[in-house]
């Protein structure tokens, strides 16, 4: 029967609602005392079953809830026959929990979106090599699956055959349509827009990038913040102190409508529903733009931050070293690249790779008698020819002549910040390539707007060496850079930010390298195509390594903080102001204070709401 009850708690608040009305009615219209005086006792009574049990079950537990306050003012009403008051209180209680329950339904509308992104089946190769549909769960990584224009991508995966575009706004909140080909990663839940391909499934289920979302989203939301702990514990014992304090007035006063009006005005609804509701629209709404907020002590910590240290490669750079600068010396040029890409084929260093990406397409010659020559370079024989790939101390040992022009240009290139890769022919200088991590595009405006959020402190730390990291940081306009860190020279150095200098300390960073430091930090941020670990430590991920994300996260939990301590406010205020009113004049009743009650929650509920729509481009 209660779970009858409960389960019916709306309709029940309709039938309570249009009792009192007809009772009201038959008052103004017919003047029958009778029809009114018994609709709201029917009223009060259907009305009151749902609280009644609330309150029973949360006693059980050993619990004062708002239930029982409203079950006790209820019942005292209804002893002293105000059934007007206590019909009015029981219908505006359930109706402001409908309201309050649909409300909160959509401050979760992001992670309930995300789940029903979430892919049911898959078209799955079977051994005779027709695509079958299966159920998601069916697939298995290493499994062949066949993804259709319009259709969810199953899996994490790779394209084996074919391209197409797809849009990856539920893992990246960006909804331009990426590019797909052979050998691009593909994720599940996004949309393929136009154009088939063929996948292998490289991670499945809950291991999917998407399923991690979900499952991180879903544990932030049901996190506690340390605020909502103070305010479980508060309103554990304020509860029991208005009733106490009710019974006191009752007892003073002998006036029992004071005391059952104490009772209902003294609810701490909105301060119980305020702070939660702030949260779960703050996290909601940096999962729809692809930032995944660990949590609702990460708000608080992450609004307080004054220093954000960053890691270099990957992080504020792109983490693809490529050719910057090159200047060519004396004839033959040509053939001098194609000596130089037959080298480099030959080596698996990042700097072949940008060197064999710089001269693109050539042909490539046999390379005999090959010396790597241990923190220099190559050495070897390409068509007769002796070519050697390396640093100026390699050139020296090859009795290279460097003219004063190419000693001119060596020097500007290292300024820059370059790796240089010399190359010379037969003894004679040919080739100078200076090679450099990439700035991320954007990243210099997003860290004036870092600055405009209150962030004081702006520092890198990177295993490169000083020359390249001074340069990036002039660049970027930095506090501080430093550079040949290990990874456990980057954690010492958070440890003694956050321990001596007392600094609220956030660190963004992508490799296995950086998780001590993430860990170590008030607050770990890792970019989101970064390693599992560098993920799983951290308190907030960018995905899809979108380094612009950070200032709108960092706005949004700005802004989730301020919600919270309005919300605060207004719940208390309300309370004090109700209190004031029934103790200092005669206008304030039971049913006035049950109505502007619920209207503190709901306006509590909307101000939380707020949060959903934040955008930090529109501030």
């Amino acid at each position: 029967m209660q779970r009858l009850i409960l389960k019916n708690k709306n309709q029940i608040a309709l039938i309570n609602g249009v009792l009192i009305a007809s009772g009201f009615l038959a008052k103004w219209t017919i003047s029958n005392m009778v029809i009114f005086e018994w609709s709201l006792i029917l009223a009060s009574i259907l009305g009151a079953l749902p609280i009644i049990i609330q309150a029973y079950q949360s006693l059980r537990v050993k619990v004062v809830s708002i239930d029982v306050l409203v079950t006790i003012a209820v019942t005292g009403a209804f002893l002293i026959q105000n059934f007007e008051e206590a019909a009015i209180v029981t219908f505006l209680f359930l109706f402001g929990a409908y309201l309050e329950q649909r409300t909160l339904n959509k401050t979760r509308s992001a992670i309930k979106a995300l789940t029903e992104m979430a892919p049911e089946s898959a078209l799955k190769r079977m051994e005779d090599g027709e695509f079958e549909e299966v159920e998601v769960d069916e697939v298995d990584v290493g499994d062949v699956l066949l993804v259709k224009t319009g259709a969810k991508v199953p899996v994490d995966g790779t394209v084996l055959i074919g391209e197409g575009s797809i849009n990856e706004a539920s893992i990246t909140g960006e909804s331009i349509p990426v590019a797909k080909e052979k050998g691009s990663s593909v994720f599940a839940g996004t949309i393929l827009d136009n154009g088939t391909i063929q996948i292998v499934a490289d991670r499945v289920g809950e291991d999917t990038t998407f399923g991690r979302i979900i499952e991180l989203v879903e544990e932030a939301q049901d996190s506690k913040s340390e605020a909502e702990r103070f305010i479980d514990r508060f309103s554990k014992y304020y509860t029991p102190t208005v009733l106490v304090i009710a019974f006191i007035v009752w007892l003073f006063s002998h006036n029992i409508e004071l005391a059952i009006t104490i009772l209902v005005l003294g609810c701490p609804g909105a301060l119980v529903i305020g702070v939660p509701v702030s949260n779960v629209a703050g996290i909601g709404n940096g999962a729809s733009h692809g930032i995944l907020l660990k949590g609702s002590e990460v708000i608080r910590d992450f609004s307080r931050l004054d220093t954000i240290v960053f890691d270099k490669t990957g992080t504020l750079t792109v983490g693809n070293p490529s050719v910057s600068d090159k200047v060519h010396y004396g004839d033959n040029i040509d053939e001098a690249l194609e000596y130089l890409a037959s080298v480099e084929r030959e080596s698996d260093h990042p700097l072949a790779k940008a060197v064999l990406e710089e001269i693109g397409q050539t042909t490539f010659s046999e390379v005999t008698n090959t010396e790597v020559v241990k923190g220099g370079g190559i050495v070897a024989n390409v068509d007769g020819n002796r070519i050697a790939v390396g640093n100026v101390a390699l050139m020296e040992r090859e009795n290279v002549d460097l003219s004063e022009k190419a000693k001119e240009n060596i020097a500007l290139f290292e300024e820059s910040g370059n790796s240089l890769v010399l190359t010379s022919v037969n003894g004679e200088l040919k080739i100078l390539m200076g090679i450099r991590d990439q700035i991320r595009p954007g990243v210099k405006e997003d860290l004036k707007q870092l600055k405009k959020l209150g962030v004081k402190n702006l520092i890198m730390l990177s295993g490169d060496n000083q020359g390249t990291v001074d340069v990036i940081s002039r660049e970027l306009g930095l506090t501080e850079a430093y550079g040949n860190m290990l990874p456990e020279d980057k954690s010492a150095y958070v440890k003694k930010l956050i321990e001596e200098k007392g600094k609220i300390v956030a660190f963004v960073g992508d490799g296995v390298n950086d998780s001590p430091s993430l860990a170590l930090a008030n607050i770990g941020i890792a970019m989101g195509s970064g390693t599992d670990v560098a993920i799983e430590t951290s308190d907030v991920v960018l995905m899809n390594s979108d380094f612009s994300r950070l200032p709108h996260a960092l706005g949004l939990v700005k802004a989730t903080a301020r919600n919270m301590v309005q919300n605060i406010v207004i719940a208390i205020g309300v309370v004090l102001i109700l209190l004031a009113s029934v103790l200092f004049s005669e206008w304030m009743n039971m049913s006035i204070g049950m109505l502007v009650h619920e209207g503190s929650i709901l306006v509590v509920i909307l101000n939380g709401m707020r949060l959903l729509s934040y955008n930090l481009k529109s501030k």
